[in-house]
């Protein structure tokens, strides 16, 4: 898997992904779990839903 997700694109993966799980959490809501998906994303800095698009938001060297 080739990283194709760049640093202000990861970090906006972990704040929606964190604000998704504390929006669960203070509702007492399962869709919270939801959260899960740009926290791993993010953390694996690789997004399949990009791969068909041909997407990547990472710097080019």
């Amino acid at each position: 898997m080739k990283a194709n997700v760049g640093s202000t694109d990861r970090i906006i993966r972990i704040v929606l992904g964190l604000v998704i799980i504390g929006w669960g959490a203070m509702n007492a809501n399962w869709l919270g779990a939801i959260g899960l998906i740009p926290l791993a994303t993010a953390f694996m800095r690789w997004c399949p839903a990009y791969l068909p698009f041909g997407i990547s938001t990472c710097k080019t060297e």
